[in-house]
């Protein structure tokens, strides 16, 4: 027998955020920094344990792959990813902001109590003026147009640069996950009206531009499936049974509890004799189609296929609600005894489907379905995983479209203009605010200073390439420069547009160098310029997302300043 080792004291630290852990924060930041934006660098990401290697540049893959050992650290991915699973977008703005904002305060002299209730007050001002009607940087979707949901599809796609997409394929794909959105709104509204889905069918080896959308789904083609079976049943409606019950004939499948088996008697048998009398039912009632979630016996399989009904198992519970909701069954879970009569569900039609050398069954729903299966190809496996998880991304932006219908300008245009619009609400008349967060107004600017830097900087982290970010002195907005470009140049003649797309360069307006101190302005801009500018030129970012993300950001950022103690167990 082992001695047991005595029981180790849990580690205690005081002053969390020490020059270690800053610097480990610093580096944190500067991995996802590189990846930010279109032309972000990529990541390779590999564990020491093995398994297929990652190349990425999304949030929730490099926070889910990358191990993180220090709990600061820990608590700031926890936020963000806590934030991605409900918003999918602006996982990177979060992160790179939080960690931001906590490096600019380590450098105040400052009380970080101080620092927190002036960036809480800073956090509230920002929200009521992003929510306000007076909001320049914020536009209504329309969904009269397709225009601002294609720019917002066209945003999320062009931000991963690992899909390896060129512009013509990036802009047919986001044109696709548009298409396949609009085919999830149901066309009548009415107490039962929902959602649909959209299932995305990954192919392997084909073109971009094969990219398809088909209503209703995609699945796996049952194992010797006659064609003669598909035929017969494509003249007329399919009636459809669906059961989330395994089928295989396993005791263990059969029910929960203790099960008292008498010795002249098969369970084996018992429970085939129970399936057998259930597939009877099935083909006296004229089902076409047999779908399960789990596995079907064999014996049960062949009956069915012999007697022309098509038998789908092994579907998955991912396939299991969209397939619901197209045929309108219930699932059933026990086939123990009869299957009432409204559990069953219609489908239009069946055929099979090829994509490179992929067949698929097609399940073809009626008219109104609001459920589709986007078919998404492309050349290799890195860069189908990557733009999987963008065209998913993207719908999910279309989606809180809905609930919330405006988006905010991206290209850095909304950081910029909301640190100037910051600048200039706090220079004067702010007595009452001092007063409420008894603070100096030198503490004050010294902590504003340090929160607009902070959104300045995010918008910087957009260059990957040495060029230079400009902020105009009309608007507010982030303008780009070429490294490339001669010193001796004026900066209107090299800029071309702003980072949004909103604004073209013309003779009244003058440029400053992003994050140097430039002149204090009162920002201001018409937005409904956006319906005359040309769309191609548009980028656009999630409203809600990057509400909350901005929340999220400084919400962590305040929480991880005012940490005293870690206590951590060592066992």
């Amino acid at each position: 027998m082992s001695r047991l080792a005595p029981k180790k004291p849990s580690l205690c630290s005081d002053g969390p955020l020490t020059d270690e852990v800053c610097q480990t924060l610093s580096v944190f930041r500067e991995i996802l920094k590189s990846c930010y934006g279109p032309c972000g660098r990529l990541k390779l990401i590999h564990n020491n344990r093995g398994g297929r290697v990652q190349t990425t540049s999304s949030s929730a893959v490099l926070l889910n792959g990358v191990p993180l050992s220090h709990p600061v650290l820990k608590l700031l991915a926890a936020s963000v990813m806590n934030h991605v699973s409900r918003f999918s977008d602006c996982g990177l703005f979060a992160a790179i902001l939080g960690c931001t904002l906590i490096e600019n305060t380590q450098r105040l002299n400052m009380a970080s109590s101080s620092v927190i209730k002036i960036y809480r007050q800073l956090l509230n001002l920002s929200i009521a003026y992003l929510n306000s009607e007076d909001c320049s940087c914020r536009v209504k979707v329309d969904f009269k147009s397709s225009q601002t949901l294609l720019a917002l599809a066209r945003t999320v796609i062009a931000s991963k640069p690992a899909c390896m997409l060129t512009f013509k394929e990036g802009e047919y794909i986001s044109s696709m996950v548009l298409k396949a959105f609009l085919r999830t709104v149901p066309c009548t509204v009415g107490p039962n009206a929902c959602l649909g889905k959209v299932v995305i069918v990954p192919i392997e080896g084909n073109i971009a531009q094969d990219t398809a959308v088909l209503s209703g789904l995609l699945v796996e083609m049952p194992e010797a499936l006659p064609l003669s079976n598909i035929k017969r049943l494509s003249s007329s409606c399919i009636n459809v049974a669906v059961f989330n019950v395994s089928m295989s004939g396993d005791l263990s499948d059969a029910a929960d509890g203790t099960v008292e088996i008498s010795c002249t008697v098969s369970p084996e048998a018992a429970i085939l004799e129970q399936l057998l009398r259930v597939g009877k039912q099935m083909v006296s009632e004229r089902v076409g189609l047999l779908v399960c979630q789990k596995v079907v016996h064999p014996v049960l399989k062949q009956y069915l296929q012999e007697q022309h009904v098509i038998v789908v198992d092994r579907l998955g519970s991912a396939l299991m609600e969209p397939l619901v909701q197209m045929t309108g069954a219930q699932s059933v879970a026990s086939y123990q005894s009869a299957i009432p009569s409204n559990c069953y569900g219609l489908l239009k039609d069946l055929c099979v489907v090829s994509f490179g050398s992929k067949e698929l069954l097609h399940l073809i729903p009626g008219e109104d379905s609001t459920v589709c299966s986007l078919v998404l190809c492309n050349r290799n496996e890195t860069t189908l995983s990557e733009l999987k998880i963008a065209c998913q991304t993207a719908e999910d932006v279309l989606r809180l479209s809905l609930t919330k219908p405006f988006a905010l300008l991206g290209g850095g245009c909304t950081e910029t203009h909301l640190a100037s619009y910051i600048r200039s609400k706090c220079t004067n008349r702010i007595e009452d605010v001092l007063s409420d967060l008894a603070c100096s107004y030198t503490e004050y600017q010294l902590a504003v200073d340090s929160f607009c830097r902070s959104l300045e900087s995010l918008a910087r982290s957009l260059e990957h390439d040495g060029g230079e970010s400009l902020v105009d002195l009309s608007h507010g907005h982030r303008w780009f420069v070429q490294a490339s470009s001669p010193l001796d140049s004026y900066w209107k003649d090299l800029v071309n547009s702003c980072g949004c797309g909103l604004f073209e360069k013309h003779q009244s307006l003058d440029w400053a160098i992003l994050g140097d101190k430039y002149p204090s302005l009162t920002p201001g801009a018409d937005c409904s310029q956006f319906e005359e500018t040309t769309p191609d030129l548009f980028v656009l970012d999630s409203f809600p997302a990057k509400i909350n993300a901005l929340q999220i950001a400084v919400e962590t950022a305040n929480l991880i300043l005012d940490l005293k103690y870690i206590i951590q167990d060592v066992n």
